[in-house]
Formats: C-alpha cells, sequence, structure tokens
C-alpha cells in the first residue's frame, strides 16, 4: 500500500463566500435532474437554489481526494471547454503544471489514448523542427501551411503534450458540455471529480461538487480551492 505524506491540509470552505461567489444558483426548474433533488435548498424566482451546506460537504471529500492524488504523485487532468471556464482553466492548470483540456475535447483521448499520443508526439516534433529552424527548407507556401498545423494542433493538444500516461482522475468543470470526457473516463475506470449543476446525474462522478458551472466567480473559486490545496500539498 502507498504511504501518503502525513500532511493535513485546511481547506477553509466558507459558506458566506460560496454564496457570494454563486455556487448556489442552479438553473431553471423545468431542467432539473431528478439525481440532483437531495442536493436542492428551494426555488427562487423559477430558479434552484443548491443547498451550500451539502456543496460544502462534498466540496470536502473532493478536495480530500485531491489531496491524496497529490501525495502519492497521481495525475490529475483539469477538462473545461465552455467559454465561461476555459481561460480560467488554462491559467490554473499551466501555473500548476497541470494537463489540461480547455478547448474541444479530442474523442478518444483517453480510450484511444496510444493513437492520440502519437498524434501529440508529432505535434511536439513540429514544434521542435519549427524552434530549431528545419522548416526553413521548404518553401514560404509549405511553411505557412505547416504553421496552420501546428496551430491547429496546439488548439487540440497543447494542454496534455506533458501527458504521457492515462490520467489517474479528471476534474471536469461542465458535466452536461464535457460528458463524452466523462463518458471515457468512466470506461476506463478513471477517477470523476465533476461540479454538478442541477441539470446533470451527479452519480457520473466519483466526487460531486453540487454549484452552479455557468457562473465565472463560481467557476473560479472551486478552480482557486483546487489550486491552494494542490500547492499545500506539494510544499
Amino acid at each position: 500500500m502507498e504511504k501518503i505524506k502525513d500532511k493535513k491540509v485546511d481547506f477553509k470552505l466558507d459558506p458566506e463566500k460560496m454564496l457570494e461567489a454563486g455556487l448556489h444558483f442552479g438553473h431553471r426548474a423545468s431542467r432539473c435532474h431528478p439525481r440532483m433533488k437531495p442536493y436542492i435548498f428551494g426555488v427562487r424566482n423559477t430558479v434552484h437554489i443548491i443547498d451550500l451546506e451539502k456543496t460544502v460537504q462534498k466540496f470536502e471529500e473532493a478536495l480530500g481526494f485531491i489531496q491524496e492524488l497529490v501525495s502519492k504523485d497521481k495525475v490529475l487532468l483539469i477538462v473545461g471547454t465552455k467559454i465561461q471556464a476555459k481561460g480560467l482553466v488554462k491559467e490554473m492548470a499551466e501555473s500548476l503544471d497541470l494537463p489540461y483540456v480547455s478547448e474541444r475535447w479530442v474523442g478518444g483521448t483517453l480510450t484511444n489514448f496510444e493513437v492520440i499520443k502519437k498524434r501529440v508526439d508529432y505535434f511536439k516534433d513540429l514544434e521542435r523542427k519549427k524552434a530549431e529552424k528545419e522548416l526553413e527548407k521548404y518553401t514560404k507556401k509549405e511553411r505557412m501551411k505547416l504553421d496552420e498545423e501546428i496551430k491547429d494542433l496546439e488548439l487540440k493538444f497543447g494542454g496534455i503534450k506533458k501527458l504521457e500516461k492515462i490520467p489517474d482522475a479528471i476534474f471536469v468543470l461542465d458535466m452536461k458540455k464535457d460528458n463524452v470526457a466523462i463518458r471515457e473516463a468512466r470506461k476506463k475506470e478513471i477517477k470523476i471529480i465533476g461540479v454538478a449543476d442541477t441539470n446533470v446525474n451527479p452519480d457520473f462522478a466519483d466526487y460531486p461538487i453540487p454549484a452552479s458551472d455557468d457562473s465565472i466567480s463560481s467557476i473560479k473559486y472551486i478552480l482557486d480551492k483546487f489550486a491552494e490545496v494542490i500547492k499545500k500539498t506539494k510544499k
């Protein structure tokens, strides 16, 4: 059995701060997933309000799992492709040197990893050749075409360039939009942490966090807490 570093991290989850960040705002009551009902406090102006006491409980479980992952040097892949999340995901992941997907999820990233890895290696080789001016031997038109290919590959694979194996867990900011990532992770028996808004099935995540996945302030609060725990655990 692997030994976890004996380090307790204080998560400091404050329901008042979560309220200010808008984690409690769900979707319209008509869009509620039945499995989310235990996490709903009530309805305000036709919009479901998430019970933040239950959010705190589930959030702490997710943060505890993150602490365990980091302590064991396991790999966490962050996925957030919606407009509100992509910039925040990229910034947080790069600051912590974590693999991430902030643009379109490429089908097969988990279920057909070896094929994806070959594309990533090809992309990295093209980058190397450009940096070392090996592409200068091509015509201007050919170089322009290769530059376009590099840009396209950067969008698809830029965040997973350092991913040498299938991750041990994925953290998904929108379980509905990135449902393909969820399906692939479940198929490969990869642990899933997911922000569960009122319109999704929280059972699809091993560690669901009942919270708004639309509000930028909500997404930022959640990512900041994850970053805080990761940094403190690594120290």
